[in-house]
């Protein structure tokens, strides 16, 4: 979970100024936590404390109110809309990565992502991506080779996870849906040697940094079984404590 934390952070500066190289600081004084942040956090705590899924995204997106969230959810929070609204929007697969550390069965997985998405992701394709994402990071944590994980992903879900960054990266633009931006992500992490090299290859495509960093650090942190401790020390200086104190309970429970 810190993985997919370090990721939005990393990326929260690019989401305006995009970039497509490889080559840049990690943190600067613009790199803060986004919504990505927020609600994977309120995911986590839904997890650990047996809460609904709704209640804590509704909780957390209030309580942080000037955090990124797309117009439709933000609509959804202040209740103008009171159900899940039809989006595929990878809103769902950014905050869905605690399902993946912390449930211990493919079918535990597949169904908690589906419930985290629904509430307000309910399109097939929101739901597909959260799945998809979480279970990405269960068959990392398990121990799976990358061969695996591609494989696995691409029968269940039909992304096409073959294709090569250096093939993507020059037309690809900021794109916000699952079906555009999931399987990019998890390209990034394929293709990456360690922890930050994932990090680095899903912000370099130019996209929508922040989110895609955070789906390719949170397999990368499940895969790598670590988080690098000057990327664990610029991450927690920037996140309110009461953030900390989940991650630090979560982490303790689950990795």
């Amino acid at each position: 979970m810190l993985g997919a934390i370090a990721g939005d952070i990393i990326g929260s500066r690019f989401e305006v100024i995009p970039t497509k190289s490889l080559d840049f600081q990690l943190f600067t004084e613009l790199s803060t936590f986004t919504d990505d942040t927020v609600l994977t956090v309120a995911i986590a705590e839904a997890i650990l404390y047996n809460q609904p899924y709704e209640d804590k995204l509704r909780e957390y997106g209030r309580r942080y109110p000037d955090a990124g969230y797309g117009g439709s959810f933000i609509r959804w929070l202040s209740g103008l809309i009171p159900g899940p609204y039809n989006s595929y929007g990878n809103g769902s697969a950014m905050r869905v990565s605690p399902v993946g550390f912390a449930f211990s069965s493919e079918e535990d997985v597949l169904e908690e992502a589906r419930k985290t998405a629904e509430v307000s992701h309910n399109h097939p394709e929101g739901i597909k991506g959260a799945q998809a994402i979480a279970l990405s990071v269960f068959l990392a944590r398990q121990g799976f080779n990358k061969k695996h994980i591609r494989q696995t992903i691409e029968e269940r879900f039909g992304y096409d996870l073959s294709r090569k960054l250096m093939e993507i990266r020059p037309q690809y633009h900021f794109e916000v849906s699952c079906q555009r931006s999931v399987p990019e992500s998890i390209i990034a992490f394929l293709e990456a040697d360690d922890f930050v090299s994932a990090i680095r290859n899903a912000i370099s495509l130019g996209g929508d940094s922040d989110t895609m960093a955070n789906m390719a650090g949170a397999i990368a942190h499940a895969y790598y079984k670590d988080v690098p401790r000057a990327v664990c020390e610029a991450v927690y200086a920037r996140l309110p404590e009461a953030f900390k104190k989940i991650i630090i309970v979560f982490e303790e429970h689950y990795l």
